[in-house]
C-alpha cells in the first residue's frame, strides 16, 4: 500500500523543514511528508555551513534576499528563543584593510539603511580594535544583530514540530526520490524504498534542485554547479585573537563574501570559506571526483562562460585551496598575528550555485511553479538565515496555486 499525503516536500535541508513547518501551521489538517534521501536532516548545505544569522547588509534593495533575510533573521531568532535553540547575538565587525575598499563599505552601510538593517553603525580603526583587539582593519562597520546559531538543531525541531502538529504527518529518512509519476490528481515519487503519493509537491533540493526539476519536466535556462568552502579552526594559542565576527568588505567582482572568522556556538572559532568548483556535487574531499557530475557541469554553456568571466579569482582560490600558508596570508589581512600554528584544518561544506546560460551567477532567491508543484529552484546563501520567511513565501504560493484551506 502506498502511502498517501496532502503535500510532499522533497528535501530535509533548512528551508525544506521550515516550509514544510509554515504550512503544517497555516493548514494543521493537511497531512504533510518530508523526504530526504540522507540517513539525517540537515546532512547538506544546511549542517555544514559558517552558522552565521546574516543581517541583511549585502543585498540589493528590494530583491527577494534583502527582504526575506531581514525579516527571516528576526523570526528565526524568535524562534530559536522559543525552543531553546543555541545561538548567540553576538554582532561582527566588517573591516577594510586598505582604501581602495572604502567606497564599497560605504555602499553596503548604505544598503543596511534601506534595509531596514537595525544596529549597524560605521567606525574609525580605532573602534575596530576595542571590539577585535587584533584586527588590522583602517575602517569598519559594526553590525549588532549578527549572530550564530545551530542550523542542524533548528532544522530538526522544525521536521519534529511538523510531526508533532499532526499524527499523520512523517518524516521519511534515507528516501531518495529517483524518479516522479504525474497524474490528473496526484503525484507519485519513485523512491529507492518505495513510492510515496502525494496531491501536490514541493521541491526543495538545493544541490540537486535543477535535476529534481527536470524529472518533473520543468524546462530550465540554469544549471546548478557546486562550490566547495574549506574551513580551519582556531587552535587553543590563537582562539583569543577573534572575540566574535570578523568579514572582509567583499569584492564586489565576484560572487563571495571571502573568507572570515566565526566564532562558533560551541565556542570554536572557524575560518573560511575558501570557495572552489567540486568535481562531484556533493564532494567534501579535496580530490572527490564524479564523472556524470563533472560532464554535466561542463556540458553546460554557462559553466565555461562563468569560468572565462572568473578564471583569475578561481585560480587563486585552487591554488589557496591546497595551501596552508596562503590561506593564512588571506586571513592576515584581517588579523596580521595570526600564526602557522593557529590553524588547525577542520572540515569543508559545499555550496550550491545557480547559474544562466549567459555564465551569470543568479544572485537572488528563485521559486517556479508547475503543474502543481512548486519549485525553489535557486536558495543561496542567506537562505539558512531567510528560511522562515522562505518557506511563508512558498506557503502563498502553495495556498494560491494549490487552493488550499
Amino acid at each position: 500500500m502506498i502511502a498517501s499525503f496532502d503535500i510532499a516536500i522533497v528535501g530535509g535541508g533548512i528551508v525544506g523543514t521550515a516550509t514544510a513547518y509554515q504550512l503544517q501551521r497555516a493548514f494543521p489538517n493537511s497531512s504533510l511528508a518530508i523526504l530526504e534521501k540522507e540517513k539525517r536532516l540537515a546532512d547538506h548545505q544546511t549542517g555544514n555551513n559558517s552558522g552565521v544569522i546574516h543581517s541583511g547588509i549585502y543585498y540589493k534593495p528590494g530583491s527577494y534576499k534583502a527582504k526575506n533575510c531581514v525579516n527571516g533573521r528576526r523570526a528565526l531568532v524568535h524562534f530559536a528563543k522559543e525552543h531553546n535553540i543555541s545561538h548567540d547575538i553576538c554582532g561582527k565587525v566588517v573591516a577594510a584593510t586598505d582604501r581602495s575598499e572604502l567606497p564599497h563599505l560605504d555602499t553596503i552601510y548604505k544598503r543596511s539603511q534601506e534595509n531596514g538593517v537595525e544596529d549597524v553603525r560605521m567606525i574609525t580603526a580605532e573602534e575596530i580594535r576595542e571590539i577585535e583587539p587584533h584586527c588590522a582593519g583602517i575602517a569598519g562597520m559594526h553590525v549588532g544583530c549578527t549572530g550564530i546559531i545551530d542550523y542542524r538543531a533548528t532544522t530538526e525541531k522544525l521536521a519534529e514540530l511538523v510531526e508533532a502538529s499532526n499524527e499523520a504527518s512523517k518524516v521519511f529518512l534515507g528516501h531518495e526520490v529517483l524518479d516522479i509519476e504525474r497524474h490528473s490528481d496526484h503525484n507519485i515519487l519513485i523512491t529507492n524504498r518505495g513510492k510515496i503519493q502525494a496531491k501536490y509537491v514541493i521541491f526543495c533540493g538545493g544541490l540537486q534542485a535543477d535535476r529534481l526539476a527536470r524529472k518533473a519536466e520543468v524546462k530550465l535556462d540554469m544549471s546548478v554547479l557546486g562550490f566547495r568552502g574549506d574551513y580551519y579552526t582556531l587552535s587553543e594559542q590563537g582562539r583569543h585573537k577573534v572575540k566574535h565576527l570578523i568579514y572582509p568588505v567583499p569584492n564586489p567582482k565576484f560572487p563571495f563574501l571571502g573568507v572570515h572568522f566565526t566564532r562558533m556556538v560551541d565556542g570554536e572559532v572557524e575560518c573560511g570559506p575558501n570557495a572552489v568548483f567540486v568535481f562531484k556535487r556533493e564532494g567534501y574531499k579535496k580530490t572527490d571526483f564524479d564523472i556524470k557530475d563533472t560532464l554535466e557541469a561542463f556540458g553546460f554553456p554557462g559553466t565555461w562562460k562563468f569560468f572565462a568571466k572568473h578564471w583569475k579569482y578561481g585560480l587563486e582560490e585552487y591554488r589557496r585551496a591546497f595551501s596552508k600558508k596562503l590561506f593564512l596570508q588571506t586571513l592576515q589581512r584581517l588579523i596580521p598575528d595570526l600564526q602557522m600554528e593557529d590553524l588547525n584544518e577542520e572540515r569543508a561544506g559545499v555550496r550550491a550555485m545557480a547559474l544562466s546560460e549567459g555564465g551569470d551567477m543568479i544572485d537572488d532567491f528563485k521559486i517556479e511553479y508547475k503543474d502543481g508543484c512548486i519549485h525553489v529552484l535557486n536558495a543561496p546563501s542567506p537562505a539558512a538565515t531567510a528560511c522562515l520567511a522562505i518557506g511563508d513565501e512558498v506557503r502563498k504560493m502553495a495556498e494560491n496555486y494549490f487552493n488550499l484551506k
